[in-house]
């Protein structure tokens, strides 16, 4: 994964990645063939692993998250753009785009980190 650590205007940092940079150095080989352009920008996925489902919407992935122990947290200033889950037994919080199309590999990295053992990120 390559790309540049950005801040937003509300003060978090993201990463916004570069699906064109080179890894290997040798840019004859990369132009010629497409697959490895197509193979750097593959889609990530978050998958339950217990049931093997692919999280496709903020309602299963919410419904999985509550079986777990995490609860929404409704208090702060960012609930108009975020959807924030806690765990009464920890400190951890989840913070999450309210708009699912802005769900990215961050995001599910940190669900992932937050649940060892329940989650996995793999490539569409």
């Amino acid at each position: 994964m390559s790309g540049v650590w950005v801040f937003n205007k509300n003060g978090v940092m993201r990463l916004v990645e570069n699906p064109y940079n080179q890894s290997t150095g040798d840019s004859s080989e990369s132009s010629s063939s497409g697959g490895s352009q197509q193979q750097r920008m593959r889609r990530k996925i978050l998958v339950h692993l217990p049931t093997s489902e692919v999280v496709s919407s903020y309602g299963s992935l919410e419904k999985i998250l509550k079986n777990l122990g995490w609860e929404r947290y409704y208090d702060g200033d960012n609930t108009d753009h975020l959807l924030q889950f806690h765990k009464r037994t920890s400190i951890d919080l989840i913070s999450l785009p309210r708009d699912f199309s802005k769900f990215n590999s961050i995001h599910m990295y940190d669900i992932v980190v937050k649940n060892p053992n329940v989650f996995h990120v793999r490539d569409m």
